[in-house]
C-alpha cells in the first residue's frame, strides 16, 4: 500500500511540475515580447461571441485594443473569425460593425469570416494584406496568446509584432496552461 502511496504521490508531483512549467513558459513568452514596430495593418483575432451578437469580455478588450492603435494612427483593420458553434454570426462581421460603431471609417475595416483558428486567421490575414500591398502587421489578441499569434505569422510569412489586450485575471491559470497545451501542439504540428 505505501508504495501505491508513493507512486501516486510522485505521479501527482510531476503532474504538478508540468502544469506550472506550462504556465510559466506561457507567462516567460508573454513577458519577452518583441517590441512594437510601426504597422500598416492591424489584424485583430476574434474570440467568442455571445449568443445574443454582442462580443465576450475578451472580444471587447482585443478590439480596445485595436482601436486605441487606430486612434493614434489610422490604418486598415482586418478583424479575424469565422461563425464558431452557439454564435449567431461571424465573429469577424460583429468585430467590424462594432469597430465601424466606435468611430473607425467603414472603408478601414475588413471583416476575414472564413477562419477557424489562430493559424487560419493569419493565412487569410495574409491575403487581404496582399491585395493591398501591405507588409507590417500588429496583431492583437489576449496577452497570453500574443507570442504563439507571432510564432505563427512568422510561419505565413508576416512581418508582425504584437499587442496583447488583457485578460481576466481570475482566468489566469486557465488561460495559461490551455495556451501551454496549444503550444506543445503547434510544435509538435511543426516538427512534422
Amino acid at each position: 500500500m505505501r508504495k501505491v502511496i508513493k507512486g501516486f504521490l510522485g505521479l501527482a508531483a510531476v503532474g504538478i511540475a508540468a502544469v506550472l512549467f506550462l504556465i510559466g513558459f506561457v507567462w516567460f513568452k508573454e513577458k519577452t515580447l518583441p517590441e512594437q514596430r510601426p504597422s500598416e495593418v492591424i489584424i485583430v483575432l476574434g474570440a467568442q461571441v455571445r449568443a445574443d451578437g454582442t462580443p465576450s469580455v475578451a472580444l471587447e478588450r482585443r478590439m480596445t485594443a485595436a482601436l486605441e492603435v487606430y486612434r493614434e494612427k489610422p490604418q486598415i483593420i482586418i478583424c479575424c473569425g469565422a461563425k464558431g458553434e452557439n454564435e449567431p454570426e461571424a465573429e469577424g462581421a460583429v468585430m467590424r460593425r462594432w469597430m465601424i460603431a466606435h468611430g473607425v471609417r467603414e472603408e478601414d475595416v475588413i471583416a476575414e469570416t472564413e477562419s477557424f483558428n489562430t493559424r487560419q486567421n493569419l493565412l487569410n490575414a495574409k491575403a487581404l494584406m496582399a491585395r493591398r500591398g501591405l507588409e507590417e502587421a500588429l496583431v492583437i489578441t489576449s496577452d497570453y496568446h500574443v507570442a504563439r499569434a507571432l510564432a505563427l505569422c512568422s510561419d505565413a510569412g508576416i512581418q508582425a509584432t504584437g499587442k496583447g489586450s488583457p485578460s481576466k485575471p481570475e482566468y489566469f491559470i486557465k488561460n495559461h496552461i490551455r495556451e501551454g497545451l496549444s503550444w506543445i501542439k503547434y510544435m509538435l504540428e511543426r516538427g512534422k
